[in-house]
């Protein structure tokens, strides 16, 4: 992801290590106890423990056909002109048009870096909610979900356009199925330790309301500060917002270790993990 301001960069790296000021969102426990956290964090530590895992690599390749197994009605999806790229999409029934559930599997190709926060954290939420919302009865009229992890996004030339050279399997995605979606739910940096998650300036207002209510529902409504709203940041859904699809991104771009060697299992915490994942479970088990 790249943000679209730099000040909003300067001052989120100017921020790192601020965290302690967030006591709530730090303190904070769901009084749900249906997103299983341990269990994702084992799923992050496991990913984690491949090492680097850039887009087109043997390690990622060999890690996709797990995920794909993993979920429900799991498969792959090639991703067009970008040779050995592939989404991964699993689904559960519902009403059309479906939500998509969202997450990037691929890290940052860079020496030693294992994307401890920034791939697995957002691929493991994805799996545990698949996992658990497969065996969840949801209301009469639920929307069709689908569970998606993109390949290639992170950028290839970080001189050049990101949205040319990263975001390479969301776009692909949404060019293909955009006109099949009713709203996309995507995880970025959803399990670093001091969590917290405001608003990012081009994420859905009245869909990221719905998040804060679930999340309140939940009891970690600290964890996305109201009336907090961060720079505009490009990422996996924004060509989904391009597309006029109601499109939010849970992502806490005040993270210190933005790739850097520091995003591993030191940078990540369990507790971290199970908040947002909590929030976004009452959100799509409720979903109308």
């Amino acid at each position: 992801m790249r943000a679209v301001l730099l000040p909003v960069l300067l001052a989120a790296l100017a921020c790192a290590g601020c965290g302690s000021a967030d006591s709530g969102a730090t303190a904070a426990r769901a009084r749900a106890d249906r997103f299983d956290g341990r269990r994702a964090f084992a799923e992050l530590r496991r990913e984690v423990e491949l090492g680097p895992r850039p887009a087109g690599s043997k390690v990622l390749r060999k890690l996709a056909v797990r995920l794909k197994n993993e979920l429900p009605h799991g498969h792959f999806e090639n991703v067009p002109h970008h040779p050995g790229l592939r989404n991964i999409v699993g689904s559960l029934p519902g009403k059309k048009p479906a939500v998509v559930v969202a997450a990037h599997y691929d890290t940052k190709n860079l020496p030693g870096f294992v994307g401890a926060n920034d791939g697995a954290g957002g691929t493991a939420a994805v799996l545990e909610l698949a996992r658990v919302l497969k065996k969840t009865k949801r209301p009469a009229g639920a929307p069709a979900l689908r569970f998606v992890l993109f390949d290639g996004e992170e950028a290839t030339n970080d001189k050049a356009d990101f949205v040319l050279t990263g975001l390479r399997g969301s776009q692909a995605y949404a060019r293909r199925h955009a006109d099949e979606l009713r709203a996309v739910v995507l995880l970025d940096f959803v399990a670093n330790q001091q969590l917290r998650i405001p608003r990012e300036a081009g994420s859905d207002p009245h869909l990221w309301s719905r998040l804060r209510k679930a999340a309140k529902t939940v009891g970690v409504g600290s964890t996305f500060p109201a009336g907090d709203v961060q720079g505009e940041i490009t990422d996996d859904h924004t060509p989904f917002t391009r597309a006029g699809i109601p499109a939010i991104d849970l992502i806490d771009f005040d993270f210190p270790c933005w790739h850097k060697t520091c995003d591993d299992l030191g940078a990540v915490s369990a507790s971290s993990l199970d908040r947002s994942g909590e929030a976004v479970l009452e959100l799509l088990r409720t979903w109308r």
